[in-house]
């Protein structure tokens, strides 16, 4: 690798809307996102399967399954 180029790679504090705060490793110094693995829909099983119009149904009726 070529010295000089590359930026610094530092242990970085993320913070999540939700207000949870944990440490991580970025070229940049302080985080915030919005929305984190503890308050994620998927990770957390909140997350609910909808079936918009009908389609599940249009495809099983299409396909005799």
């Amino acid at each position: 690798m070529k010295q000089g180029i590359h930026p610094n790679y530092n242990i970085t504090t993320l913070t999540c809307a939700c207000g949870n705060v944990f440490e991580t490793g970025s070229i940049k110094q302080n985080l915030r996102v919005e929305i984190c693995s503890a308050c994620h829909p998927f990770f957390t099983g909140k997350q609910k399967f909808t079936d918009v119009g009908g389609r599940v149904d249009k495809f099983k009726k299409k396909y005799n399954i």
